[in-house]
């Protein structure tokens, strides 16, 4: 109701069970834990719905809290609770249950859901393999690991036929597949799009494939200050054909400015890179299809 009288409107396209999108011109906001929490995924901001009322009014907590009695049609409470801190992620749990998993193999659940439905070809994934990245997850769902500068698994990108999550309690920093010393950094919205990419390419020498896993977290931000430090770096914005992706883009100029890096913005032709990838594989096919009927005399 907060979002809504604040001129949001819910995105069915791009919300699941345990995620809802809404959108607001550019703005986006994503509502979790059943409308108990939320966070802004071009920012840093997340909170409860008091939090998401001063956030999005820009008013006094107190002011917040009478507004949200007004929707709710209560009086606020005079008592103010104190919630207990936010507890740091355990990373040995993360990594111990990451290794628990079994990479894909071939027949695999997962690796038909990103052979036949995500259309990647087999080299690409074989390389997602090789580096560490990929993972066997429920229900034929594919796991892709965010890791940090020294290489630690720190959480990761869960993408299924039915599902999209990301690893409870893990932290969103980057997908990296490619050369550790790339100097040109193509960073996407999703692990798919970022192997989808790589093999559109055919997995161009010096380039790094990212993935920032649709958030903006401030260890994102160092992450990619980082890697593009040096001075012959590029920074390739290949984010998502829409407002969001261009909300990303520009985050990524600002940053690449701030570091003295150049700045590219790669937009797909479609929706995202993997729709450009499916699409390539459907006129491919059909070229195939007409090539092999015989010709009439």
């Amino acid at each position: 109701m907060a979002l809504e009288t604040s001129g949001f409107a819910l995105d069915p396209k791009e919300s699941t069970k345990r995620a809802m999108k809404y959108r607001r011109g550019s703005e986006i906001i994503i509502v979790t834990h059943s409308g108990k929490g939320w966070f802004d995924p071009l920012g840093e901001e997340k909170g409860d719905v008091f939090g998401l009322v001063v956030h999005l009014e820009r008013c006094a907590f107190l002011e917040a809290c009478a507004r949200v009695a007004a929707l709710a049609g209560t009086e606020p409470s005079p008592t103010m609770w104190e919630h207990e801190g936010r507890k740091r992620p355990d990373l040995t749990s993360i990594s111990e249950t990451w290794a628990s998993r079994r990479s894909p193999w071939p027949g695999s659940a997962t690796w038909r859901y990103l052979r036949w439905q995500r259309c990647l070809p087999v080299p690409i994934i074989r390389t997602a393999i090789a580096q560490g990245l990929l993972r066997e997850g429920p229900s034929g769902s594919m796991w892709a690991a965010h890791t940090d500068e020294l290489g630690a698994v720190c959480g990761w990108e869960s993408r299924g036929p039915e599902w999209r999550g990301f690893a409870t309690g893990g932290s969103k920093i980057l997908f990296r597949l490619g050369c550790t010393n790339a100097t040109r950094l193509c960073v996407t919205e999703a692990a798919i799009d970022a192997m989808s990419l790589a093999a559109i390419e055919g997995m161009r020498a010096g380039t790094l494939y990212l993935s920032t896993g649709g958030g903006w977290a401030p260890a994102t931000s160092a992450a990619l200050r980082a890697l593009a430090a040096g001075s012959d770096a590029q920074l390739v914005a290949a984010t998502d054909a829409n407002s969001q992706g261009d909300a990303y883009a520009g985050r990524l100029r600002a940053l690449a400015d701030d570091v003295g890096c150049a700045w590219h913005r790669l937009r797909p032709s479609a929706d995202d890179w993997n729709h450009v990838l499916q699409q390539d594989k459907d006129r491919m096919d059909k070229t195939t299809n007409k090539a092999d009927v015989p010709h009439t005399r």
